[in-house]
């Protein structure tokens, strides 16, 4: 096993944990042993043995997938992104399941991307040899398969399957289907084909191809990944009988093999001709090649050049930005929640130096160890080959789910229905006592949590600098980035002023302590419509019970005054209460296919997809792009100001810009990567795509009604 290899299942297992629920398939059930039906796909385990099981007789399984329109899965070398699918057979000793005869592939664009997959009905057949001493009546048979389906959005899907295939007997009801698969199959040439690299290209040709493909236009699809850049024109030419083709090697080419085998197919043909060819090099060193842009099209000529706006800075000018940029974090709407707890630090020890200072190192501490964890868990997950971003805790609904029950927590023992001291073990009150500290290393961790979804002017830049520097200064970003959030709250600690301010201790706080559970009360709110737009409304009603269990254990188990007996009773209550609603809530909080949850009500904007926006372009209409998600408050914030502005509308309307909405509420790859293009890594971004630019412009990320308007105006004086 390679290193790469064990660093993506690493990296896999490490998302598992962290988002189990985002990462699990959706909307699946199981009507028999051998379907398993979603939203998107039909995947069935087929038999095909026309003259029974037996030694020496031919005997075919296949998993056969059915996609809904436009939906697709992946082929054996998904391109620039996605995933094979996998199959795991279990059969009885002295079966042997071979590899998958995988069909003839599409290429399939997404944005800037090209990648190699199956739409429509397909078939994955496996051959299966039988062993000379089976005399059993009939094949059991189990498997296990894992594909990836996508179409504007990723969704990982995957089932059990099981199979009694009676021995005695002929299995043909599928013949039909094993047929039109094997028919798929590219087909075995006697062509020569060689390959040479040149001039940072591959170029291979082959000759002796038959006749039906002769002169025609051909796409070449390596079985290898990672040697091309797939989504670079193919330049290709007939001089006679033989085709010739010229494929840009890839910037982050990782494979610099001596031999490669390729299908060679014409557009449209759902079969193609297999070629094995001898690569001559010398290659050149992996890397170190310059990296060209990403095309705007594919197939569309030259590359498009990266936007001004987005060039990474340098390293000093990143660590900069990354400290202004979290400075003004603190102004974003997504701090809000985590303001009443400063506040609540400040008042109760305001005219306590010592106290505060420490407390502002503390704080401090939290918040850039939390971002540096944060982004340390971001990056290994990026290498492993994740397609995730800045904020992608959010897109968990048992992260959410897990911070509103925090939250509520929170507001309850502010608002006086329970004492930490009489929940927590004695050692453990104790210790927080003795430690208070710790309250405020954990306010500045639950700060990150809530905050760092959203980016702030200047954040953008530096978080996209982060995301091509090496390790090192990556993570020295991130550390800048939360110490600027911290700062503010680390000046006002030290400095003496801003103590003699605030008004002397006095009943009043008690009053205050219960004003600030309210804030905490409105941030539930907020992430229970996060929930929804995942989960669905028995999602978040689910979670709704799961709070009120959750509050009743916390008022049975800490309510000062409560008896010994009473606090026993109502507590055994309280967790047999918990663990029935927990046992209900918990399954209905798996995410729902994008075709379940509700779509805006705003019927202005359409859903994002690159392709459509190249559409758009080529006819000469400009499309603005918001890239939002529902718990990026920031998002909700610009939506309800300045893209709920009539007057910023109407000149949308009057220019006729296309509007459309790129939703990155849940895990998306296709968001991700445009992302990525754009050199930014968390939301919001905001893009205008002018028809002819080569990338579009960036505003900022929390846009005045003036600028909107100005760079509307822009692009009709663009235009002219």
């Amino acid at each position: 096993m390679t290193l790469p290899t064990r660093m993506s299942a690493w990296a896999r297992r490490l998302a598992a944990a962290v988002l189990t629920t985002a990462l699990m398939p959706v909307g699946a059930f199981t009507l028999d042993a051998a379907v398993v039906r979603t939203e998107q796909v039909r995947a069935e385990l087929l038999a095909h043995a026309p003259e029974g099981v037996a030694p020496g007789k031919p005997l075919w399984l296949g998993l056969a997938i059915d996609h809904a329109p436009h939906w697709h899965t992946y082929w054996k070398n998904p391109g620039d992104s996605g995933l094979p699918t996998t199959l795991e057979w279990t059969l009885p000793p002295g079966f042997v399941a071979g590899d998958i005869e995988w069909p003839t592939p599409q290429r399939l664009p997404v944005g800037p991307l090209m990648n190699f997959g199956h739409e429509g009905r397909l078939l994955l057949p496996v051959r299966v040899d039988v062993p000379a001493d089976f005399a059993a009546p009939a094949l059991d048979v189990k498997l296990r398969a894992d594909w990836l389906v996508c179409k504007d959005v990723c969704i990982p899907e995957g089932g059990d399957f099981a199979l009694r295939i009676p021995a005695q007997a002929a299995t043909t009801a599928h013949a039909a289907r094993f047929e039109a698969a094997f028919a798929q199959r590219p087909q075995a040439v006697d062509a020569t084909a060689e390959g040479r690299v040149e001039d940072g290209a591959l170029v291979v040709t082959v000759a002796g191809l038959p006749p039906a493909l002769q002169g025609r236009e051909l796409h070449l699809f390596p079985e290898l990944a990672g040697v091309i850049d797939n989504a670079a024109r193919q330049v290709q030419r007939w001089d006679g009988e033989r085709w010739q083709t010229r494929m840009a090697l890839s910037a982050q080419r990782s494979e610099s093999p001596e031999r490669m085998v390729a299908v060679l197919a014409a557009p449209g043909e759902a079969t193609g001709v297999q070629v094995a060819f001898a690569v001559a090099g010398p290659w050149p060193a992996p890397g170190s090649l310059p990296a060209p842009p990403p095309p705007l099209a594919v197939d569309a000529g030259a590359p498009a050049a990266p936007p001004s706006s987005a060039a990474a800075p340098g390293f000093v000018l990143a660590l900069l930005f990354a400290i202004v940029g979290g400075s003004l974090l603190n102004l974003m709407p997504c701090v809000f929640p985590v303001l009443s707890l400063k506040v609540m630090g400040f008042t109760s020890h305001a005219h306590d130096r010592r106290w505060l200072l420490a407390g502002g190192l503390a704080y401090t501490a939290g918040v850039v160890l939390s971002f540096v964890a944060l982004a340390g868990l971001l990056l290994a997950l990026r290498a492993g080959g994740e397609q995730i971003g800045w904020g992608f805790q959010l897109q968990s609904p048992g992260f959410v789910a897990a911070l509103a029950v925090l939250f509520t927590l929170i507001g309850l023992n502010l608002a006086g229905v329970f004492e930490f001291g009489s929940v927590l073990p004695g050692n453990l009150a104790a210790m927080r006592a003795r430690h208070p500290m710790a309250d405020s290393f954990l306010t500045g961790v639950l700060a990150v949590a809530v905050a760092s979804p959203c980016t702030a002017p200047f954040m953008g830049a530096s978080l996209g600098a982060a995301a091509t520097l090496p390790a090192g200064q990556a993570l020295a970003i991130f550390a800048a980035l939360g110490l600027g959030m911290a700062l503010p709250y680390l000046a006002a600690s030290a400095w003496p002023p801003v103590a003699r301010a605030l008004p002397r201790p006095g009943p009043w706080m008690v009053r205050f302590k219960s004003l600030m559970a309210f804030p905490m009360f409105a941030t539930v709110v907020w992430l229970l419509w996060v929930l929804g737009q995942q989960v669905g409304i028995d999602g978040t009603a689910a979670l709704l019970g799961l709070l009120v269990a959750v509050a009743f254990v916390a008022w049975a188990l800490g309510t000062p005054g409560m008896g010994r007996r009473g606090r026993l009773g109502f507590g055994a209550t309280g967790v047999v209460v918990l663990a029935l609603t927990a046992s209900w809530a918990l399954p209905a909080l798996r995410e729902l296919p994008p075709a379940t949850v509700a779509a805006s009500a705003e019927d202005r904007w359409q859903p994002w997809s690159a392709e459509r926006v190249a559409a758009l372009n080529a006819e000469g209409r400009t499309v603005f792009v918001d890239f939002t998600a529902a718990w990026c408050v920031t998002c909700q914030f610009n939506k309800r100001t300045v893209f709920g502005d009539p007057v910023v509308m109407a000149d949308f309307e009057l220019h006729r810009i296309v509007l459309m909405r790129a939703d990155w509420t849940r895990r998306d790859a296709a968001i991700t990567a445009e992302l990525t293009r754009l050199g930014r890594t968390g939301i919001p971004v905001y893009a205008i795509y002018r028809p002819g630019a080569a990338m579009p412009q960036l505003l900022s990320e929390l846009p005045s009604v003036q600028e909107v308007r100005s760079a509307i105006a822009a692009t009709t004086t663009a235009a002219r």
